[in-house]
């Protein structure tokens, strides 16, 4: 069954939809403070999700990193909210939080992308939430991303506080806490496992629309899936999973697919569902103008997403962000693929690696910790959240590959995390140390290609993909975020651009093929701030004619089925 989003109702997890969900996004009571006790008067309000820096927020202040970000929201449960127990959801706040409830510490949490919950116990009337919030974009133990406090370039503005949605959610006494959708392709079945408050068994029922297709009880459950169409981009199926514990009842959904490697020609070529696909994606940054981070709705977002679709893109490389899960959720109702990066971090990144690394391959150890991560609890640090980020978007069909490292920032034991990756979900496949800095594991022979053609030739072990390329530049007058532009290769009218991106493709894509290039990353969807080589401006205009990217990405599916038939 093919799902239609509708954005002008979305749950914040639509992967794990309970029906006791309450949103606490809107107008919250914030002050700035040097010191972390909490103030006895606060400096106004802030619009919730967005980051303080933002416009969007009301507040547009950079947090220093030696200033205490407070919040405070005073809210009353409606008389139809039904819960035994009550979750609070903070999906996402940059970058350590601690969490009070009428008062009383619940908990505190490290890092700034991944989602945490705190159960609290409401009173009747008035209750109170508070946070307290400190943030260093340049701290060695955190994820970062691309934040940095001056911006400029491929770096951008720095956020900090909430910028994911803050909710609500009633559960029973005893509910299920977590659970994994592992589907096996070649025996069409889905394994359903949970973790639950209680011994009770869990139930869970596949549909396809309103038909039951199958069911199972027990400690885990074994589906049988063999009705269900597979998932791809062009058809991109999903099907509805109800869970059940006890009193408690979550409705997920779920996919069949694999992604593999595939060997045709003598080639080691990426395949979707046993079956070789030419994935042709572009670099995602996820920023916006006025929220940074947080998309204005979720209509804008569903908006982009489909843009991309339409545009004849059939993959996204989410990169150096976890975006909420409802953009997960997109592209699985959408059919697009994604590549998820791990959020980089670490030691400050010597230039002459970042600006010679298109040129020359500069040999790191990256078993030298003193090189990117010196720091024991930065390498510890991203070890949780490697772990975490793979359990928290485990159950997202569109998620086809791990990226842990780029361009070797914050780069360490990439082989062995790399192994780690493998044991962790061995359904995906991985990107190892995208760009340069390779290592020689992972499934893919990664280059990043700025500035000349250069040729590309596999190994014929792993699949050889232009993991970042073009980064064409053209500054669209009346649509830039600031005077300042940057980019990798400047062009002044949309004729011009068009005709270079045809050049590019003609030369650094279509004849590699036949050496078994079956990825491509195009640097990217939309300008941010000062980089002004997006496909859209950083307001969301499109620079191309959209007529001509349908017809080149057509083109490029031909010249690689033509060379790799699906049926041969």
């Amino acid at each position: 069954m093919i799902v239609r989003p509708n954005p002008s109702h979305p749950h914040p997890r639509p992967q794990a939809r309970r029906e006791s969900v309450l949103s606490l996004n809107g107008l919250w009571d914030y002050a700035i403070t040097k010191q972390p006790s909490p103030p006895e008067v606060y400096d106004g309000r802030i619009l919730v999700p967005y980051s303080p820096e933002s416009e969007a927020s009301g507040v547009k202040r950079q947090l220093k990193a030696d200033e205490y970000f407070h919040y405070r929201l005073r809210f009353s449960l409606p008389s139809h909210f039904s819960y035994e127990r009550l979750l609070l959801h903070i999906d996402a706040c940059d970058q350590i939080c601690t969490v009070f409830f009428n008062g009383v510490e619940v908990m505190r949490h490290e890092g700034g992308y991944l989602p945490f919950v705190a159960e609290i116990t409401p009173l009747e009337g008035e209750n109170e939430i508070t946070l307290l919030v400190t943030d260093n974009a340049s701290s060695d133990v955190y994820a970062r991303g691309k934040q940095k406090y001056e911006r400029g370039g491929i770096w951008y503005t720095a956020i900090s506080g909430i910028w994911q949605s803050v909710w609500l959610e009633g559960v029973p006494k005893d509910y299920i806490q977590s659970f994994r959708i592992t589907p096996d392709f070649a025996k069409k079945t889905f394994l359903v496992e949970a973790e639950r408050t209680s011994p009770l068994p869990l139930t869970a029922k596949l549909y396809d629309g309103e038909l039951l297709l199958s069911e199972g009880e027990g400690d885990t459950v074994l589906l049988d899936a063999s009705a269900c169409k597979p998932w791809s981009p062009d058809e991109p199926e999903l099907y509805r999973l109800v869970l059940s514990c006890g009193k408690d009842e979550i409705e997920s959904y779920a996919a069949m697919r694999s992604y593999s490697l595939v060997e045709k020609k003598g080639k080691k070529l990426l395949a979707l569902n046993g079956v070789p696909i030419f994935q042709n994606g572009l670099l995602d940054q996820g920023y916006w103008k006025e929220g940074i981070y947080t998309p204005p709705s979720a209509k804008a977002l569903l908006d982009e997403l489909a843009a991309v679709k339409k545009l004849g893109f059939n993959m996204l490389r989410k990169h150096a962000k976890i975006e909420p899960m409802l953009y997960y959720h997109y592209c699985d109702c959408l059919g697009i693929l994604v590549w998820q990066d791990m959020v980089n971090g670490g030691g400050a990144y010597p230039l002459r690696r970042i600006y010679l690394g298109p040129f020359v391959n500069l040999h790191l150890n990256d078993r030298n910790y003193r090189s990117m991560r010196r720091s024991e609890a930065s390498r510890k640090q991203y070890m949780r959240e490697l772990e975490e980020t793979i359990s928290h978007l485990y159950n997202v069909p569109c998620i086809c590959l791990w990226t842990p490292f780029n361009e070797g920032w914050g780069q360490f034991d990439a082989a062995l995390i790399a192994k780690k990756v493998r044991s962790l979900d061995p359904t995906r496949l991985i990107d190892h140390a995208s760009g340069w800095q390779d290592k020689g594991k992972g499934d893919l022979n990664s280059r990043h290609v700025y500035f000349r053609v250069r040729p590309l030739k596999g190994d014929n072990k792993r699949a050889l993909a232009l993991t970042e390329y073009g980064g064409y530049s053209y500054a669209v007058e009346g649509h830039t975020f600031a005077e300042k532009k940057f980019g990798y290769k400047g062009h002044s009218s949309k004729e011009d651009l068009q005709r270079a991106y045809r050049t590019l493709l003609t030369n650094q894509v279509f004849p590699f093929l036949k050496k078994g290039l079956c990825a491509t990353v195009y640097t990217q969807l939309t300008d941010v701030e000062e980089e002004v080589n997006g496909l859209f401006t950083y307001d969301r205009m499109l620079k191309f004619d959209e007529a001509f990217l349908q017809e080149i990405n057509g083109e490029l599916y031909e010249k690689f089925e033509e060379e790799y038939p699906k049926n041969s």
